[in-house]
């Protein structure tokens, strides 16, 4: 009994949530925000739109009462996420902490400023592009602005349990 205790694997709480941070890379990675809408097709610009895209699920979440743990694991996933692909790239043991905690704070800055922007739409999420998005240059941050507003109300139409399910899209 006891050693049944001591080595019982319980299942991990993030793998119900882990359909739903797939769709978040996967709606960042459409080619879309590079092609059509000016993100640049960069490390950093690719950063840019997992943080947005899991900045805007994040905060349609918090729309609902009682999600705090689907949120905390969400955000958990993408630190593991952050934290494989540092390694990958050669960061070492000594700094990926502190690289991983810079990019936490990189996706709480654009959790509150879309928080605060997308209730005064276009022009004001815009300004938060324009301040926090890698863009090619001359590319104009409003058209991006529209299809995150756009983003945002697709998600809120749905169900919650079709977005934890991973779904983005009515």
């Amino acid at each position: 009994m006891l050693l049944d205790r001591l080595f019982r694997r319980t299942p991990d709480a993030r793998e119900a949530l882990r359909p739903l941070w797939h769709a978040v890379v996967v709606a960042a990675r459409d080619p879309r925000w590079y092609r059509d809408l000016g993100v640049a097709d960069t490390v950093e610009g690719r950063f840019d739109m997992i943080t947005l895209v899991l900045a805007l699920v994040l905060l349609r979440l918090e729309d609902e009462h009682g999600r705090t743990g689907e949120t905390v694991r969400l955000t958990e996933l993408f630190v593991d996420d952050m934290d494989a692909q540092l390694r990958q790239s050669g960061v070492g043991d000594l700094v990926v902490g502190k690289h991983v905690g810079k990019l936490m704070a990189t996706l709480g800055g654009r959790l509150g400023a879309l928080g605060e922007s997308l209730p005064l739409g276009g022009a004001a999420v815009a300004e938060v592009i324009e301040r926090n998005v890698s863009l090619l240059e001359g590319a104009a941050p409003r058209p991006l602005a529209d299809e995150l507003l756009g983003l945002r109300s697709a998600l809120s139409a749905l169900p919650v349990e079709e977005l934890l399910a991973g779904r983005l899209q009515p």
